[in-house]
């Protein structure tokens, strides 16, 4: 029993639920790819005027490419606004995307229609933030969870029948730790951290394959973080799922992800396998994300990297490396116009599975890092001090 009152224990493999072996293959190298993107955009268009004729648009997500192996984790990085959560809206097709692929088990999710997209509705699942705003408050939990069973009742699966569907709906229910006799129970009747597990039951209960956790822990208070984050990953190993996790904190990143991508203004500017990209980030912005990290250790003092300014607005992104107005590394180089002038694409470094968008991310070194954190903190001092 947890502190929110659930149960701790996971059902044994074999439940109705399905269990199957985590998508790793035995020598720790992931399998085939799940999720392929390429070249994914979505923009808003900005309406103004009497008649609301459009007067500009906002880049929201502008261009990504990225691919999730079965069986991983893979996170998604970055501050709020930079479109982490409209990407995966996108992956999903809850937000219709402006361009790009989007290619799900070999199965080019981008140019289907919307009336053939149901039977994908059954792999692809979501667990949203809010666990207050996500459930309707006035229906139980039976019909919070088994109404997508309903929705892909066919006669294989028997979800029409009311006693099938409870015992679907017992049987998710007990996997993420609560009883079986809540499904009776409205949202209101439960804690913030029984709720989400509600929200995590109902992506759950359709045996999917990838699952988008868009900053599940956020909105729940500290000590029940962790019980969700641990149910998660032994989720994730009881029934081989594949997460794209969304979060703008880094060390729930860290705890959980198996590759990391860095998202900044609608692009992806980092990309590389967990251990690989807090020991050794490459791209200035990463590093400056990381360096605001809280030490638990307050003997051991960090380098820490302030960006100046604020976030450009994504409807009037900069030129060239959309970073180059807050990048400390640039201002270390003598301000290159490389990086007003050229975007940057995501390149292969050592190792090959880290990508950055830097054009001069070679540079990067504990000396540069070191050299702007000294500056800063001089000029700080004399600001103070005059």
């Amino acid at each position: 029993m947890t502190d929110d009152g659930t149960q701790t224990a996971a059902p044994a493999a074999g439940t109705a639920i399905g269990a199957v072996p985590v998508g790793l293959a035995p020598n720790g190298q992931v399998r085939e790819p799940l999720l392929e993107v390429s070249g994914l955009k979505k923009h808003f268009p900005i309406l103004g005027g009497i008649l609301r004729h459009r007067v500009g648009t906002v880049f929201a997500v502008d261009g990504v490419d990225l691919t999730i192996a079965r069986g991983e984790t893979f996170s998604l990085v970055g501050e709020s606004g930079c479109g982490k959560t409209t990407l995966g809206r996108s992956l999903l097709r809850l937000t219709p995307p402006t361009a790009g692929r989007i290619v799900f088990e070999g199965v080019d999710v981008s140019a289907m229609k919307t009336a053939d997209l149901k039977p994908l509705r059954q792999k692809m699942q979501i667990i949203f933030q809010d666990p207050f705003g996500s459930l309707n408050p006035r229906m139980p939990v039976s019909d919070l969870i088994g109404e997508g069973l309903i929705a892909q009742a066919n006669k294989e699966n028997g979800w029409k029948d009311r006693k099938v569907r409870d015992q679907r709906v017992g049987d998710t229910l007990e996997a993420v730790g609560l009883r079986r006799e809540y499904t009776r129970r409205y949202p209101h009747e439960f804690s913030g951290g029984q709720r989400q597990r509600i929200g995590i039951a109902r992506a759950l209960a359709l045996n999917p394959d990838f699952i988008v956790c868009d900053e599940p822990v956020s909105a729940l208070d500290v000590s029940i973080r962790s019980q969700i984050l641990n149910l998660l990953v032994d989720l994730r190993h009881e029934f081989g799922l594949t997460y794209l996790f969304i979060s703008h904190d880094l060390s729930v990143v860290e705890y959980i992800s198996d590759r990391v991508a860095v998202m900044y203004l609608g692009k992806l500017v980092e990309e590389a396998k967990v251990e690989d990209l807090y020991s050794a980030p490459k791209h200035p912005y990463t590093i400056a994300l990381l360096s605001a990290v809280p030490q638990p250790d307050p003997r051991v003092k960090s380098q820490r990297l302030v960006l100046k300014g604020d976030v450009p607005s994504p409807a009037a992104p900069p030129s060239g490396c959309r970073f180059h107005t807050r990048c400390w590394l640039r201002e270390q180089l003598g301000n290159p116009a490389r990086c007003v002038a050229e975007e940057p694409q995501l390149r292969a470094l050592e190792p090959a599975s880290h990508r950055v968008a830097c054009h001069f991310a070679d540079e990067v070194s504990a000396r540069t890092v070191t050299s702007a954190a000294e500056e800063q903190a001089r000029t700080g001092a004399a600001i103070a001090a005059g």
